[in-house]
């Protein structure tokens, strides 16, 4: 399939740009308010005893502000920050470099942390509790256990899959958060501020347009905010006005509630194909030619909060709503 524009998973393009308009201290931070809120108390108590943040989990469906947030705790916290990912952890070697060129009260910050190894998640444990590193050496035979000290640090975790970590790992963080969808008002004052950064003229109307197909997610609004300025410049006056927006957005194909044609094909299979459901998910994935995983943590999320699909004992089902988007009469009796 080609590559979706509403996906909340990371594009290449994203790097950039996210990197460019990331703000940098909590105030600067949009949404998420209950979150900061108490991170924020978190962190000045940690600041005030001059000890290390507790270990931090931040969890909830991808381009919600995971990245930013951890970026934002260490700049809060002054202390440097080091990046990993789950899956780039393969040897017990690798975490060990890592973690010694941790300084006192600095945060590691490991992306997609529930897909890490069993056996580098059992490392990691004694390092976040005490502090201390324990890792064998040497060859078969002639191995031995050395332990290293490590300065007072802080974890901060984000996973999209909060029911796949472990339960000791789950444990060993002192303060869990989970990442909400946002609303239409929080995007509108991310757009804008976007488009400042971008030095570029968006109108009021235009900017609750862009907010109101961006699927609660903050990345989305950013990405449809620079495919939206591209047409502005090419086929407008180089301000983003409703007209522009709506024209764009219809060439992209983004409906009014932001579902895009994989979205439609998706619900459209569940209705066509297996008449409205109950469905199992392997088969909703082999009819359209996904992975079962990809449908599970790019396109449900969204399609299940906004009521389009409902999970059931007996497999996923279209919900009345779906019918009346796609301009399907809908019968009740396909789900008896």
């Amino acid at each position: 399939m080609d590559e979706r524009i509403v996906t909340n998973s990371e594009l290449e393009e994203d790097t950039v740009v996210e990197s460019s308009i990331r703000p940098l201290t909590l105030s600067e931070y949009i949404g998420q308010e209950d979150v900061k809120q108490n991170i924020r108390i978190y962190i000045e108590a940690a600041k005030m005893r001059e000890e290390a943040l507790d270990h931090v989990l931040l969890y909830g469906p991808p381009g919600l502000g995971k990245t930013t947030l951890a970026n934002i705790i260490a700049n809060e916290l002054g202390v440097n920050i080091k990046t990993a990912s789950g899956p780039s952890i393969e040897k017990s070697g690798d975490l060990a470099a890592i973690l010694s060129t941790l300084e006192k009260n600095d945060v590691l910050f490991i992306d997609e942390i529930h897909r890490m190894p069993s056996y580098i998640e059992e490392i990691l444990y004694p390092a976040m509790e005490d502090f201390v590193l324990d890792i064998m050496i040497g060859g078969e035979g002639n191995s031995r256990s050395i332990r290293i000290n490590l300065p007072p640090f802080t974890l901060v975790g984000a996973t999209t899959r909060a029911g796949d970590l472990t339960s000791p790992l789950r444990d060993r963080f002192g303060i869990i958060a989970k990442m909400q969808y946002y609303t239409i008002d929080e995007l509108v004052q991310i757009v804008k501020r976007t488009a400042k950064v971008f030095e570029v003229s968006i109108e009021d109307n235009a900017a609750i347009e862009l907010a109101s197909r961006s699927r609660g997610t903050p990345r989305i609004a950013n990405r449809l905010l620079k495919r939206v300025r591209d047409f502005a410049l090419v086929e407008g006056h180089g301000i983003i006005d409703i007209d522009i927006t709506k024209k764009a957005l219809q060439r992209l194909k983004i409906d009014d509630m932001g579902l895009d044609d994989t979205d439609h094909q998706l619900l459209l299979a569940i209705i066509e194909k297996f008449n409205g459901g109950p469905v199992g998910i392997e088969s909703v994935a082999s009819s359209i030619g996904e992975e079962v995983t990809t449908i599970e943590d790019v396109y449900e999320p969204y399609l299940l909060q906004q009521g389009f699909l409902k999970r059931t004992p007996r497999g996923r089902v279209a919900t009345p709503l779906a019918y009346e988007h796609l301009k399907i009469e809908y019968q009740s009796d396909l789900f008896h």
